[in-house]
């Protein structure tokens, strides 16, 4: 069963904009850290940005000052906005989520499927 289900990805030029969303089931109990990685062409996936629960943010420095990393935890989503975008921010983008399906359960890892984003030069 999906856990986490990415949207808005496209095809956008250098300069531009876009914002990616994740959808967290609500058949979690708790949600912990969220983050976004990508994996560009030919390389391995990196971490972009994670958010703690109470939203202290982490950001990679390729990107700081162009992304920014939100949540809602009422709508179990994450949000990711990314201005100013360059093609090497072309890539698969990943939400993972750290969360627990019950009460007393573990925590464990999620993964999306991913959502592409291509960066027009």
């Amino acid at each position: 069963q999906v856990q986490l289900v990415e949207s808005g990805g496209g095809l956008v030029q250098a300069g531009g904009s876009l914002r990616l969303s994740c959808a967290a089931s609500r058949r979690f109990f708790r949600i912990s850290t969220m983050t976004w990685y990508r994996q560009p062409p030919g390389k391995e996936r990196e971490l972009v940005a994670s958010i703690s629960r109470s939203s202290d943010t982490e950001y990679v420095d390729s990107v700081k000052g162009r992304f920014t990393i939100s949540r809602d935890n009422a709508k179990n989503m994450v949000y990711l906005q990314m201005n100013s975008l360059k093609a090497e921010d072309t890539g698969a983008y990943f939400c993972h989520a750290l969360a627990t399906m019950r009460l007393g359960g573990s925590r464990d890892d999620y993964w999306g499927q991913g959502t592409q984003v291509t960066v027009s030069s």
